[in-house]
């Protein structure tokens, strides 16, 4: 089954790509256009969708790239 990609950030001052169902962030980067670029091209290759979340942790917008809708 595949799992969907969040970007969400992190209290270390940066930002970390995590697929659900997993223990913890897969990757981190210092700037939230890095991990969505990152975290994008992750999704595309596994045809679910990117969901990037602001600084409050509050999803802000989400992108399907393939796989069931």
């Amino acid at each position: 089954m595949n799992r969907n990609v969040h970007v969400i950030p992190t209290t270390r001052n940066g930002w970390a790509v995590e697929v659900e169902g997993t223990d913890g962030a897969t990757s981190h980067y210092p700037s939230r256009e890095e991990a969505v670029a990152a975290g994008g091209e992750k999704a595309r290759l596994d045809k679910v969708d990117l969901i990037v979340h602001g600084d409050d942790g509050r999803i802000e917008s989400r992108r399907h790239f393939g796989g069931t809708p």
